[in-house]
């Protein structure tokens, strides 16, 4: 406790430094939270020790105010470890806490809308179900304009439209606020297998002793391992302990949720990105005060107010959706594990296809590691073969009197025919949006190309136009050559070319699309999700949205367009990633009393990760894989540190980079290579270059990195990321 008049330092979020000293005005504990002034701005900040800057008496200042909220001391540990391991300032992390700007205001007082659901006979554009499905995500509960807009990604238009005719009805002005039902019973409706009892028992034991630990249920998809972290959540949850379940994508809660509420008697409280301020406020402030005791989230839940942290959950631990590259580089996995760490609280890890680095950390016994083995409910694992596209090309097709290059090999299309003829479900695969990746002039090789990002522009025929998959540019599609004024085509083939493809060769099928520009909602993804379970849907072609967390009884079929997509890339995980995504992709098939199938399309079919997968020898694949970046040094055998300089003026970030290749340090242990041009180069607007900093698995490459750094004046208009450990070499 630090008495009323002590001068101490005050961390505030977003600040470059450690923080700033200031004075108290009333007693207050170590990471209490306090209202204080920077620069003539106001921040809420934490009290995050003894004042140091030796400043006279008369110039430090005083907080202005001290809520009667903390932080704990591990958390506050954790946001200094985490700085020091990131090279974030502890200040960048703090911003990551405090997220939420209104949580230390009065409520707000403002117009709310709700949704007339008694209105009739309204023709539902696009727009206006993506407004309608923001409603629904938050509970049918009125909202505020500017919240209507930001969760449904609507203009003000729309919204404008909508309350002139009577769609949205205007609601008295009101403080918003939001109740919360955090009292969760054992339902006692699941009965676990043996196997899986005996893992629930294994980490329970964890559980009950307390401390540190970390525990991987390696189990193939649809064993279970829901229901045995399930057991682990209410033995935490009862014991009066606050419990996180990370996810990698909101979007796979959509069933967890209703397995969660069948076993626990309530829904959880979810924490995502489209919520309303005033929900966003009111989770925050209730996990603060300890209202609320469960939460499901993506990896920023990791960063609430945490109290009493008794158990961290990390669904699809494998995931790179974790990893985050905007707001700082961090880990989340490898960051929860840390604060799980510093708190001396378990974590339970999920994985059908555990990550290479999880791996090696059960090998050499720092994780425990407990393996389910049969799919639950007696369920088949589905058979899965490759299809060899050199022998059995794909069949053209014809379209408007053209004929257009097909991508369904006839074995494909035969398998097709039986699953529908027996009223069973098919799922097509591939990861690549829009109608055709390239737009190409035929006679001098011009390709449309983004002007702010180094990609070419994807045609999407649905939005009529050329689209940046990175900045969201979108231009015409140009009727002829800019270049040379000849023809242009269109090469390569995505989701919208399936979808042409499938109609024209199985004219009776119900289809649906499923990718990031067709759920723009979470109520839409729902949606989907019923038409499949109601039988309304014969064939959904999807990106890796579908790869994961769903489970359709009666899709028995799943066919892999392109498998060689993603086995060749520059990344060292290229193998990895693309094996976790195809494994997961099979994994949708057979999941219920009808036995599966996966065929797997490819012009390399001895690949060994093709191979793999066939066989069912994960281990086999993940140990050769492992001995390749093992000989090689790379990650979890080796520690990487990636700079990445940025800059819109491009001969300023040369010489910028030059000057850093001047005061590169002479190291023991370690390389510093570079700078490159990046494999995407103009990103937008912003040119970039790399460096790469490598050590073997015992080195601590953060002080090189920070001590280089410091040597060096930075311009204004260069910005410089730092990546420890980086998942995207582009």
């Amino acid at each position: 406790m630090f008495k009323k008049g002590t001068i101490v330092k005050v961390l505030v979020p977003n600040v470059v430094n450690s923080g700033y000293d200031y004075r108290l005005i009333e007693d207050a504990d170590l990471g209490a939270f306090v209202r204080c002034s920077v620069m003539n701005c106001s921040y809420v900040g934490i009290v995050y020790g003894i004042g140091d800057s030796n400043l006279a008496q008369e110039k430090i200042k005083n907080v202005s105010a001290v809520f009667p909220w903390k932080l704990p001391v591990g958390t506050l540990q954790w946001i200094q470890k985490m700085s020091e391991w990131t090279l974030m300032a502890p200040g960048a992390i703090l911003r990551l806490i405090i997220n939420v700007p209104d949580a230390f205001n009065a409520p707000k007082t403002e117009q709310l809308y709700a949704y007339n659901f008694d209105f009739k006979n309204v023709k539902m554009t696009e727009s206006r179900q993506m407004v309608l499905d923001a409603f629904q995500i938050n509970n049918n509960e009125p909202m505020s304009a500017s919240d209507i807009q930001n969760i449904a990604r609507v203009g003000y238009s729309v919204v404008k439209t909508m309350i002139a005719r009577n769609i949205l009805i205007p609601v008295a002005s009101r403080c918003i606020s939001t109740s919360f039902n955090s009292e969760y019973f054992d339902v006692g409706n699941i009965e676990l297998n043996l196997e899986q009892r005996m893992v629930a028992d294994s980490i329970g034991r964890d559980i009950k002793n307390g401390g540190f630990s970390v525990n991987l249920i390696d189990g193939i998809t649809g064993s279970g391992k829901t229901q045995v972290y399930f057991d682990s959540v209410w033995r935490a949850y009862s014991s009066g302990r606050s419990v996180l379940l990370m996810m990698p994508e909101i979007a796979l809660t959509t069933q967890f949720i209703k397995r969660f509420e069948s076993r626990f008697g309530a829904a959880p409280v979810v924490w995502h990105s489209n919520l309303t301020a005033a929900r966003r406020r009111d989770i925050w402030r209730g996990v603060l005060t300890g209202e609320i005791k469960i939460v499901v989230g993506t990896r920023s839940a990791l960063f609430l107010p945490w109290q009493d942290l008794g158990l961290i959950v990390i669904d699809e631990e494998h995931d790179s959706s974790y990893k985050q590259e905007d707001m700082g580089n961090y880990h989340g996995r490898d960051m929860a594990i840390l604060r799980a760490k510093l708190e001396k609280i378990p974590v339970i890890l999920a994985s059908a296809t555990p990550s290479e680095e999880t791996m090696h950390n059960v090998e050499i016994g720092k994780y425990g590691h407990h393996i389910l083995k049969s799919r639950y409910g007696g369920a088949e694992l589905p058979k899965i073969e490759t299809i060899d596209l050199r022998e059995h090309r794909p069949e053209e097709y014809k379209i408007n009197d053209e004929t257009r290059s097909g991508t369904l090999s006839p074995i494909l299309c035969d398998a097709i025919r039986e699953t529908l003829a027996s009223k069973q479900q098919v799922m097509l695969f591939i990861n690549r949006r829009g109608f055709a990746p390239i737009t190409q002039c035929k006679k001098c090789g011009w390709v449309a190309t983004c002007p702010e990002c180094s990609v070419g522009m994807t045609y999407h025929k649905k939005l009529g136009k050329l689209l940046c998959h990175i900045c969201g540019r979108t231009k015409a599609l140009p009727e002829s050559c800019p270049e040379c004024g000849d023809s242009v085509s269109m090469r390569g083939a995505g989701l919208e070319k399936i979808e042409e493809e499938v109609a024209i060769k199985f004219p009776g099928a119900k289809i649906a699309l499923v990718s990031s520009d067709t759920m723009m909602s979470r109520g839409a993804l729902e949606r989907l999700v019923e038409r499949m379970e109601s039988g309304e849907l014969d064939i959904i072609i999807g990106t890796q949205i579908l790869a994961k967390g769903h489970h359709f009884p009666n899709l028995t079929l799943v066919g892999v367009v392109d498998s060689d997509m993603g086995l060749f890339g520059t990344d060292f995980r290229a193998a990895e990633h693309t094996f976790q995504q195809l494994f997961q992709v099979a994994g949708r098939a057979g999941r219920g009393k009808n036995p599966g199938r996966v065929m797997l399309q490819t012009y390399q079919p001895t690949n060994s990760v093709l191979t793999a997968i066939c066989a069912g020898n994960r281990d086999e694949f993940l140990r050769g894989d492992m001995d390749v970046r093992r000989a090689a040094k790379m990650p979890p055998f080796g520690q990487l540190i990636a700079l990445i300089i940025e800059s819109k003026k491009e001969p300023l970030l040369k010489d910028f980079c030059e000057t850093l290749v001047r005061q590169k340090p002479n190291v023991n242990g370690a390389r510093i290579m570079g700078p490159i041009v990046a494999q995407m180069y103009q990103v937008r607007g912003f040119y970039r270059m790399r460096f790469l900093i490598a050590g073997d698995a015992r080195a601590y490459l953060q002080p090189i990195v920070k001590k280089w750094l410091l040597n060096v004046k930075v311009p204004a208009n260069i910005r410089i990321k730092i990546d420890v450990n980086p998942q995207n070499f582009m």
